[in-house]
């Protein structure tokens, strides 16, 4: 087992002003190349082009995590809960600091258009050949293995997971402070404290004291806030949207036989879909953007077009649209076609039920499976209920959706090209609102 440090290592924090280091093993594994990586990757992915303050990484969240996690355990520990196994401190630790680092440039939107997944490439590098699994591998020769089945979520004792991976997780609270801080909003701020105070180990699960149900009710309204003003914006989607279409393009190009005037080695094995490890930790936001960059000038028109699009936040315009058909689809596809450009990259619905982020759901519906346990309130008589049972603000906004369908464009085009769109497809494009006067 590593020893503790012989001196405290701590971090300054804006969020919680101060991040402690008291293991060696969770400093070391902050020091590998690995987990250094992230502080190349941003926490929300393009969400900088909505809120130009969104700029955090995924090594500041990551550390975040990891210190929510130290405090909810030095609460357990400090107060003696029996329904705490204290041999799984570090294990737990370490799962916090290290549960985001197979996170790629851009993150969800890449995983979408490459069909990867985050916490596979989190397994490879607590596995594989890395400077993280050294470091593991000097605790117990077992032990990246523990630690990647608490990111798989079949860690024999589920409390573990719970910390980390839960509808009232570590994850999500240092998240939803971060993302408001650095957005610059308010929505996402609660009482951490007094959470942090009611949580109690229980019967093999984290559950929370029922006295605490208020401040839990402000959590989850400010997680349902953040997610409807912050997560899925439009604007953001339209970003994401665009980027997308930079790699299908790209993607498409290399299976013609395209040759790029610029092409890096790792973004070559992403495109024809043969990333190893060593390939896959190369890929960041600073190589993805110098892709962007060379790829502005490429001849191919369309590639260029977007990604001059995404450098210089030239996004697609939306419009709000009730259920679209297929008749629907179609006619709107030929009035872009018309007017000389691509339904296929210059047209797109969206609809924001496919994000990476839920509103709380205390259940299973319809026979799906659960991913993440539910939040359960302790009474006084040591008997446990989900939280939707007692609380009629939770239960009011409960697997809520209110997303609208919106499609997107390029308004610009298609105002030169106005004048052989029908009055219909002007009147849905919106090409005859006046613009503001520019200041």
């Amino acid at each position: 087992m590593r020893e503790k440090l012989t001196e405290e290592k701590v971090f300054k924090d804006p969020v919680h002003h101060y991040i402690y280091v008291q293991d060696q093993t969770i400093w070391d594994l902050i020091n590998t190349k690995e987990f250094q990586r992230l502080r190349r990757i941003r926490q929300l992915g393009t969400t900088y082009l909505t809120f130009h303050g969104a700029e955090h990484s995924r090594f500041s969240h990551s550390l975040g995590v990891y210190e929510i996690t130290r405090r909810i355990i030095s609460q357990f520990e400090r107060n003696g809960y029996p329904d705490w196994p204290r041999e799984e401190r570090l294990v737990s630790l370490c799962a916090a600091l290290l549960h985001d680092v197979g996170h790629g440039p851009f993150s969800h939107s890449l995983e979408e258009i490459f069909d990867t997944d985050h916490e596979v490439w989190t397994c490879n590098i607590l596995l594989g050949d890395t400077d993280i699994n050294a470091v593991l591998r000097q605790v117990s020769e077992d032990f990246p293995a523990k630690v990647a089945a608490v990111i798989q979520k079949t860690y024999p004792k589920p409390i573990v997971i719970s910390l980390i991976s839960s509808q009232m997780d570590a994850d999500r609270m240092d998240y939803l402070l971060r993302d408001a801080y650095f957005t610059g909003v308010n929505y996402g701020t609660f009482d951490l404290e007094r959470i942090l105070r009611v949580l109690r180990p229980y019967q093999g699960k984290i559950v929370v004291k029922e006295s605490g149900m208020h401040a839990v009710e402000h959590y989850l309204m400010s997680r349902y806030q953040m997610y409807w003003q912050i997560y899925f914006h439009p604007v953001t989607r339209s970003s994401e949207i665009i980027l997308r279409q930079i790699f299908r393009r790209a993607q498409e190009l290399y299976r013609e036989g395209y040759t790029f005037g610029w092409m890096a080695s790792p973004l070559e094995k992403l495109l024809n879909n043969t990333l190893s490890l060593h390939d896959y930790l190369k890929l960041d936001e600073s190589l993805a953007q110098t892709a962007f960059s060379e790829w502005a000038e490429e001849s191919d028109e369309l590639l260029a077009d977007l990604c001059g699009r995404f450098l210089n936040r030239r996004l697609y315009k939306y419009v709000t649209i009730d259920n679209p058909d297929e008749t629907w689809l179609s006619e709107v596809a030929d009035a872009l076609l018309s007017a000389g450009l691509h339904p296929d990259y210059h047209m797109e619905i969206d609809y924001p039920f496919d994000l990476p982020y839920d509103v709380y759901r205390p259940d299973q519906k319809n026979g799906e499976k659960r991913e993440k346990a539910p939040i359960l309130l302790l009474d006084n008589e040591d008997r446990i209920s989900e939280i939707s049972v007692k609380s009629d603000i939770v239960r009011s906004i409960t697997g809520l959706r209110q997303g609208q369908y919106h499609l997107y464009f390029p308004e610009e085009s298609l105002q030169e090209k106005k004048a052989i769109l029908s009055d219909r497809m002007i009147q849905l494009f919106r090409l005859n609102e006046t613009k503001p006067t520019p200041m």
